[in-house]
């Protein structure tokens, strides 16, 4: 472990390295000196160095020629990949300082991945070809802790709570009702039943979502506690089951506009409180944005002007 140590705390000398391997490559201090733009005395002095580093002979001077050493062929070996790892490595950075290369790591709720993201998606992809996307489905705690271990850039979600070390952007809010299938008592009263509402078997989205809780702090506030509760992580699978007639859900209409609009499924309000949500764009606060988080999120903001257009809800863009 000392040994390895030493070799990190002492690493090699990256203008010596270029001169040994185009030494080694010229076969002649005057040619090497005269391709690296160096007076030849310089080139001698650096393999000197170089030599006395690495604690051994890399070249022998026969006449005017030079030749590697068994040292030296073995060391040109592991040169010639270093350095042309360097020059790839500092390729790769001049491409992604090129306006429309890089990546964008976007995280998103299955809501948003569903329903919010495709148009804006297409329209980044369609500006930015270049550029590499990728999307993490998650909830907004998921979200939360992908962006703090930097898995994610930014992320399309709820607004979390106390989160400091966050900058949440408003995009619009969404009200979450009650679906039911079209024979359950509710559909037939158009409304909910208070007394009823605690009995009736719930299927809802993730008990670890931020929905989830917001749910549950809604109905603590109205002093009921609702206790037969099927969870699930599908959108599709809680409508399907409340089509069935095997339940009750809680989810923002904008979800369910074919089923509502076929009358496969009824909204019906909470109560006389209602149970809003905001959505927006989550992000570091202090970290330098780029020109693709800041377009993502331009974007996002347009498109959610129309999302809330077509679905009757508040922009906030």
């Amino acid at each position: 472990m000392n040994e390895l140590n030493s070799y990190t705390n002492n690493p090699l000398d990256s203008r010596q390295l270029r001169a040994f391997l185009m030494l080694a490559r010229m076969g002649s201090f005057t040619k090497a000196a005269k391709e690296l733009h160096l007076t030849q005395s310089a080139v001698s002095h650096a393999m000197k160095a170089l030599e006395g580093d690495v604690g051994c002979r890399l070249l022998d001077r026969v006449g005017k020629k030079v030749l590697l050493t068994q040292a030296g062929e073995q060391f040109f070996l592991r040169v010639d990949k270093i350095l042309g790892e360097m020059i790839l490595a500092r390729a790769e950075l001049d491409q992604l300082g090129e306006w429309g290369r890089g990546r964008l790591r976007v995280g998103a709720s299955a809501a948003a991945c569903q329903y919010i993201l495709p148009p804006v998606l297409r329209e980044f992809q369609k500006k930015f070809p270049k550029c590499r996307l990728s999307i993490e489905p998650a909830d907004t705690h998921g979200i939360v802790e992908s962006l703090r271990a930097n898995t994610i850039d930014v992320a399309v979600t709820l607004e979390p709570e106390r989160e400091p070390d966050f900058a949440f952007s408003p995009l619009f809010t969404d009200e979450l009702k009650f679906l039911v299938n079209p024979k359950h008592p509710w559909a037939e009263a158009r409304r909910a039943v208070r007394v009823d509402i605690p009995r009736e078997q719930y299927i809802l989205y993730f008990r670890n979502s931020r929905t989830f809780e917001q749910i549950e702090n809604y109905f603590r506030t109205e002093q009921m506690v609702i206790k037969s509760i099927i969870d699930m992580g599908s959108m599709s699978a809680i409508k399907e089951l409340v089509k069935l007639g095997l339940g009750v859900t809680i989810l923002a209409p904008w979800v369910a506009q074919n089923e509502l609009a076929e009358k496969s499924l009824v909204v019906l309000p909470l109560g006389r409180r209602k149970l809003k949500r905001q959505w927006g764009v989550l992000h570091w606060k202090e970290r330098p944005m780029g020109w693709a988080e800041d377009t993502f999120i331009k974007l996002c903001q347009s498109g959610a002007r129309q999302f809330a257009a077509r679905n009757g809800l508040r922009a906030h863009v």
